[in-house]
């Protein structure tokens, strides 16, 4: 997985600017994370105390291309490192969850389905689309959830089975590249 950050937040990250913020975001979907009407939602907040809207990038899973809004929460995370001999792993802590995310993730820890989580950093002054491209999806495992938080660890998409070697849009293949026939 080959993650490309955008120039703005390259810049952000080298140059600190005060008027400048790097806002980080999570995702996390389920199929049986549904709104009242129904249809598919997803959980989504921004690390600090302000809710957001910002937009999606065009491929998203959910909502793709479209503006949505990222509710302000406590949460704490580690992003996952890229050791050879270890799957990468991302850390992630909720404090005082709201019922409502507390209902979403005990309704999908009894199913088979994995919970998916996408990280996405903006810029509080750009918040036309993720500085970050393509965002890091991962499967959450090992789900703890309480009335005061909720305690996770999620991996890379099924990392053993990915083709080798791959190409930025998918994989080799003989009908993509009929060279590789013998």
């Amino acid at each position: 997985m080959v993650t490309l950050y955008q120039q703005a937040l390259k810049e952000a990250y080298a140059a600190n600017p005060a008027d400048d913020v790097v806002l980080d975001t999570l995702e996390i979907r389920h199929p049986a994370f549904v709104d009242d009407n129904g249809n598919a939602t997803a959980i989504r907040i921004v690390r600090g105390y302000d809710d957001i809207v910002a937009t999606l990038e065009s491929d998203a899973p959910l909502n793709a291309g479209q503006a949505v809004t990222f509710i302000g929460a406590a949460f704490n995370f580690v992003l996952p490192g890229f050791q050879e001999g270890q799957i990468p792993q991302l850390q992630i802590t909720l404090d005082n969850v709201s019922r409502e995310i507390t209902e979403h993730l005990e309704q999908a820890i009894g199913q088979l389905a994995p919970i998916e989580v996408t990280y996405r950093p903006y810029l509080y002054s750009d918040l036309s689309g993720p500085q970050m491209d393509p965002p890091i999806n991962m499967l959450l495992t090992s789900v703890t959830v309480d009335i005061f938080q909720v305690t996770g660890t999620a991996t890379l998409n099924d990392v053993h089975n990915w083709g080798f070697p791959t190409t930025v849009g998918g994989y080799y293949t003989t009908s993509r590249f009929p060279g590789l026939m013998r």
